[in-house]
């Protein structure tokens, strides 16, 4: 169970670690400086390294994205464990019927002949 607890915490930092690399990457467009006649945009790889770096670092994170949530589904699917496994369940509580509820009026009584 605490493989579970591990894995799902492993799962978050890919995820979080996965969107902060796609936020870094520059769009196909470019920027809006470079709409305008500003060709140079300044990054912190240069401009065709930061690129295949990024797009590289994004591949590996996308692909270990998939592997978590197929594992974390086919691990999930067995249920949680619980800590009273082998122990014996309790005998369920019978109750007793309820009596039956009298009518308030009594039907009329028909005289008997003599």
């Amino acid at each position: 169970m605490i493989f579970y607890y591990l894995l799902t915490t492993v799962y978050v930092v890919v995820c979080l670690v996965l969107l902060l690399v796609i936020l870094l990457q520059q769009g196909k467009g470019g920027d809006m400086a470079s709409a305008f006649g500003g060709g140079s945009s300044q990054t912190a790889f240069g401009a065709r390294g930061g690129a295949t770096l990024l797009s590289k670092v994004t591949t590996v994170f996308a692909v270990l994205f998939m592997l978590g949530a197929l594992v974390l589904a086919i691990i999930g699917q067995r249920g949680p464990g619980s800590m009273m496994t082998g122990t014996p369940a309790a005998a369920p509580v019978k109750q007793a019927p309820a009596a039956p509820a009298k009518p308030a009026t009594q039907p009329p009584t028909t005289p008997q002949p003599k």
